[in-house]
């Protein structure tokens, strides 16, 4: 077997590891934001307007977060990926 190939083997095993982890983080941090919601709801009295749209506008940012990080990860596997495809 070519280095190439080995490498290429390593890199798809790394993609697949970290896409399956990004996943499992990201089950969490949903279940964690609907809880979260619900709480909110439920408990009116703890929860004035200001501090609702401060939680809320925290959810929107760390899904911007996750969104641009899983992006950028994407993009460099490809990139990875097209060095280890010439030859």
């Amino acid at each position: 077997m070519e280095p190439k190939q080995i490498a290429k083997q390593m890199v798809d095993f790394n993609k697949k590891a970290f896409d399956n982890s990004f996943d499992a983080m990201a089950v969490i941090q949903d279940q964690t934001e609907k809880m979260i919601t619900a709480m909110m709801q439920q408990q009116t009295a703890f929860f004035p307007e200001e501090g609702k749209k401060l939680i809320n506008d925290w959810i929107k940012t760390y899904k911007k977060g996750r969104d641009e990080f899983k992006a950028a990860a994407d993009e460099n596997f490809k990139k990875v990926e097209a060095f280890f495809a010439q030859k």
